[in-house]
């Protein structure tokens, strides 16, 4: 029943206080721990899991970057494995490879050993292929918390893949138990009392500290052992009993002050869509046409841009649980970051010989479009281009390379200014009319691109259709037609299945904070009242765009048990579009949010019954077990009520129903008559934290005003909706959904370019395709989402191809590209060598 404490601090890079603040304080804790390490006060001390702790403080402290090498080489000081301590749920597998790939890198520059522990103890939950990803680097033990099942100490975690670690459940947050050295002797018993009712034997682990704490030296006379993370797992390694293993994701019902805070999956959502979005353009665009132009001096640019998007991975930052000042930041950073993702796509394709730089005269009689393919299979789908054109002159057609008319609609016509500028173009800004133009593009070439061109006249532009009042669409096989509440029913004549309610928004009041979703006791629900509906018929789509108004009480009452009296409007613009040639329903919606504390979700119903629903999460997909909207609440202090929801990265599935909807991750699959996937897309509270809430009986943090948090914004969703849900299917059209084609003008006088292919892969998704860490060409990671086996067959790769980990160290031989097994949800990673 020995106690093994571990010295450490948890620091929240920001949170109740902006970076800077909090950095400020890190110097001086950096300064204070050296201090008490050549001292001997401390024997050793853990600087939280990341490696930037150490790069904040020494950037500047540079003065004390000797002190803090000699201990960490003297074993003194530990950092990482993880640059930042992400939200394991809310970023993507990939982001969570680079956070460790940024960790070693980092790590050797500072000239500091890394801890070879997988420490992600505060992470709100946990997701299921986290064994995966730290095998992948060598790492085979895991110290959780909040989510992990409370009846073990200690468990064998595995992966949907069979991927395993040793994991241990520690009550993380123990700064008081050694805090006064006079009441520690007494402090410790209960802590070894506590640990006791769930393990019998021993031995403990105390992380002896807490957020922002700087160290106090263990007391002298202690029962106890000053030890390193790295030591207790040594200890305990044979410990774990045969029974004790846990399968997937760690969302459980927690202890005592155990949250897993699932409300944080829809706090302040434009973060989330912001970092889909960027973390799309980095793995989907930048990285691989990176790869394909060879820009080996584009490396640093791509470094900069992912630690871009890794500082706002922290769960106080991508969870929207800090102060407004924080959150400013982050939406600062991901600008940054795609300001930087799209240079590089830009002058990647510049090397492939195309140049979208829209220098020179506008066009008067023709343009080159360039339709680009990021996925590793042909692709059809709708894209959007911009053609400017010479004011008094129109578009008036679009052929393919093989002189084909190509079926578009006209959205937008606008005279605009169009400026450029580069190391190699003179500034000039040339006025130009500016045609946006909309159609399906067909059999896209995998990793590759198509080209069309747009002809052009002497002549006023035709206006974009104003569309015509109805409320009823049909194409192909569907029929679409609004009903009063602005949701809508797809009849699909080849099944004879009918769906109503899809799309139906739900308002309902919270009464909650940043951390938990709370509906105050009297809540009223509403939902939209359809104002006018219009129909655009063409040969690229057939859409519905509907405007209905959503009367919503403008806050909550006085006392917060019930919403306020006083009412607001939101007007709603909902477009429900069926895309020629593909079997899916793209639903929108856009509003301007004025309303506070309240929160809305879309709801898709299926005509199924069903007991369960599956989602995607970073490279496997999970089935569920379908809930209450709210479990029970707490009846006691310190516990919170099963919200209901789960991460999603971009896909749900109900028999017979398919959601699509990247950057919108909280999703639910409700019970009932008729099961249904409600997908939040708004929520709005003015507090970080507060401790009278109903389904979370005590606070979560400081009790600080949040107003942005209320998203007083543009608030806009995009969903797809599918009837197949065959596995390989969906995650294609997952992917797709992410990822969507995209269209450029080329400079005027370029010619058309012809159809090209690049990277093709079948039987698998391409995860990563990004040059190599240590420059030596190219890595590919290949993922099978799904529970069947498949072989993979690769085209488009020259050079060897040689099987490598998650950390790109290899493991194997040379592989024949056209026949690759890949077990269910299984990931293979590859080194190809120019």
């Amino acid at each position: 029943m020995t106690v093994h404490v571990v010295n450490h601090t948890h620091w929240d890079r920001e949170w109740y206080r902006p970076m800077e603040s909090f950095r400020a304080r890190l110097a001086e804790l950096v300064e204070r721990i050296c201090d008490q390490l050549d001292a001997g006060e401390l024997g050793r001390f853990h600087l939280d899991g990341q490696t930037i702790t150490a790069l904040d403080a020494l950037a500047v402290r540079p003065d004390l970057a000797d002190r803090v090498r000699a201990h960490g080489a003297a074993g003194r000081l530990q950092v990482g494995p993880w640059h930042v301590l992400a939200d394991n749920q809310l970023v993507s597998g990939e982001n969570l490879i680079r956070n460790l790939l940024t960790a070693r890198r980092i790590a050797a520059e500072l000239g500091l050993p890394l801890a070879t522990i997988g420490y992600c103890p505060d992470a709100f939950g946990h997701p299921a292929d986290l064994p995966r990803v730290l095998r992948g680097f060598g790492l085979d033990t895991a110290l959780v918390w909040r989510g992990a099942p409370p009846k073990h100490a200690r468990f064998t975690w595995r992966s949907p893949d069979g991927s395993t670690v040793t994991a241990v459940n520690q009550g993380y947050y123990e700064p008081e138990v050694l805090w006064e050295a006079a009441g520690a002797p007494e402090k410790l018993d209960a802590f070894r009392a506590r640990q006791a009712a769930r393990d019998a034997d021993g031995p403990y682990l105390l992380l002896n500290g807490g957020d922002h704490l700087a160290p106090r030296p263990l007391p002298a006379g202690l029962a106890a052992i000053e030890d390193t993370l790295a030591g207790y797992f040594d200890r305990i390694r044979d410990r774990v009993a045969d029974e004790a293993v846990v399968t997937g994701e760690l969302r459980y019902p927690g202890d005592w002050l155990t949250f897993v805070l699932a409300g944080t999956l829809s706090t302040r959502l434009y973060l989330k869509q912001a970092n889909a979005a960027a973390e799309t353009l980095l793995e989907a665009w930048a990285e691989p046409l990176t790869v394909r132009a060879g820009r080996a001096t584009s490396a640093g640019l791509l470094r900069h841009a992912w630690n871009l998007v890794l500082e706002n991975a922290p769960h106080d930052s991508i969870c929207g649980c800090s102060v407004d000042e924080v959150h400013r930041e982050n939406e600062v950073r991901f600008a940054k970051a795609t300001q930087v993702g799209e240079h590089l796509v830009e002058r990647a394709l510049l090397d492939l010989g195309l140049d979208t730089r829209l220098a020179g005269d506008p066009a008067t009689d023709a343009a080159a479009v360039v339709v680009l393919n990021p996925h590793a299979a042909p692709t059809t789908g709708p894209v959007t281009v911009d053609v400017y054109t010479a004011p008094g002159h129109t578009v008036t057609g679009l052929r393919d390379a093989s002189g084909a008319g190509v079926p578009y609609e006209v959205r937008e016509v606008e005279p605009t200014p169009l400026f450029c500028a580069d190391l190699d173009i003179l500034p000039d800004t040339k006025e130009t009319l500016r045609h946006r133009l909309a159609a399906v593009a067909t059999d896209v070439p995998a990793g590759g691109w198509t080209g069309w061109t747009a002809t052009v006249a002497p002549g006023e532009p035709a206006a974009p259709s104003g569309g015509a009042p109805g409320r009823s669409v049909t194409r192909g096989d569907w029929t679409l037609t609004v009903a009063d509440d602005a949701s809508f029913t797809l009849v699909d004549a080849a099944s004879g299945r009918t769906l109503t309610g899809l799309g139906r928004l739900v308002d309902g009041g919270d009464a909650g904070d940043t951390y938990t979703y709370d509906p105050p006791i009297s809540d009223e629900i509403v939902v939209p009242v359809l104002r006018d509906a219009l129909v655009y018929d063409s040969d690229v789509a057939s859409r519905l765009v509907v405007r209905a108004d959503l009367d919503v009480p403008a806050g909550l009452a006085a006392d917060r048990t019930a919403r306020s009296t006083e009412r607001v409007v939101l007007p709603l613009t909902v477009t429900a579009t069926l895309w020629a040639g593909v079997p899916e329903l793209d639903w929108q919606v856009e509003f301007d949010n004025a309303a506070d504390d309240h929160r809305i979700q879309a709801h898709f119903p299926t005509d199924v019954p069903a007991r369960t629903w599956r989602a995607d999460t970073h490279f496997s997909t999970l089935e569920r077990p379908l809930k209450d909207p709210l479990g029970p609440l707490p009846t006691e202090r310190g516990y919170e009520a099963d919200a209901g929801v789960a991460p999603v990265r971009s896909m749900s599935v109900l028999p017979g129903l398919a959601v699509l909807a990247p950057g919108l991750p909280e999703v639910q699959g409700i019970r009932g008559e008729r099961p249904s996937l409600a997908v939040t897309i708004l929520r709005a509270v003015g507090w970080l934290s507060r401790p009278d809430l109903r389904t979370r009986t005590a606070g979560a943090g400081p009790q600080l005003r949040t107003p942005e948090a209320q998203c007083r914004r543009t608030v806009s969703a995009s969903v797809g909706v599918r009837l197949d849900t065959d596995e390989a299917a969906l995650a294609g059209a997952a992917a797709r959904r992410r990822a969507p084609l995209r269209g450029y003008q080329l400079r005027p006088g370029q010619p058309t370019p012809a159809p090209v292919t690049g990277l093709r892969v079948d039987g698998a998704l391409v995860s990563a395709y990004k040059p190599a860490e240590d420059g030596d060409g190219a890595v590919l990671r290949l993922v099978n989402p799904t529970s069947t086996e498949t072989v993979v067959r690769l085209g488009g790769v020259q050079g060897p191809l040689r099987e490598c980990t998650l950390s790109e160290d290899p493991t194997g031989d040379t592989l024949d590209p056209t026949s690759i097994p890949l077990p269910p949800y299984a990931t293979r990673t590859f080194r190809l060598t120019p």
